[in-house]
């Protein structure tokens, strides 16, 4: 059976957090602990202002959505894939059904933050047309990341 994209149910959310915790055992050092730091991982659908997840059936493959911020910001958040799916496309799609949003609402720009271990991602994002402005933050957390910014300005339609 085919993989489908839809947006996300609270029900989703073990899955989701099995995803993210797979994707992280690739990464020397990224540790996953929900309850004390990824808490909204427990219930997407209110977390989040819009949260899709790529699904076979009940398994969970892939997961994005975004924080409208207001004031012509919109923030990517939380784009995983599962290895079995990368390279087909499905990261594309979910980061442009959150451009999509974000002109619907008139943001001017899109951002995220990005693991500075991510290094495939990086690469995705830039050929998505974000920037990476420089500015990076430590998380102070289990895993101890430095993320990277960046930003894609929006042209207005």
């Amino acid at each position: 059976m085919g993989v489908k994209l839809r947006r996300a149910r609270n029900a989703d959310s073990d899955g989701v957090i099995s995803l993210i915790a797979r994707v992280f055992t690739e990464y020397e050092g990224c540790v996953l602990d929900v309850d004390l730091e990824e808490p909204e991982l427990r219930n997407p659908v209110e977390s989040f202002t819009r949260f899709w997840v790529l699904a076979r059936e009940e398994e969970i493959l892939g997961c994005g959505g975004l924080d409208d911020h207001g004031e012509g910001v919109v923030q990517l958040k939380k784009l995983y894939l599962d290895p079995s799916v990368r390279g087909g496309g499905y990261a594309r799609v979910i980061a442009q059904l959150v451009e999509k949003y974000a002109r619907s609402v008139g943001a001017t720009s899109l951002e995220l933050w990005s693991d500075t271990r991510f290094v495939a991602a990086h690469g995705f994002y830039e050929r998505m047309g974000y920037l990476r402005t420089g500015r990076t933050r430590e998380l102070h957390d289990l895993s101890h990341t430095t993320e990277y910014h960046y930003v894609k300005m929006l042209d207005v339609r």
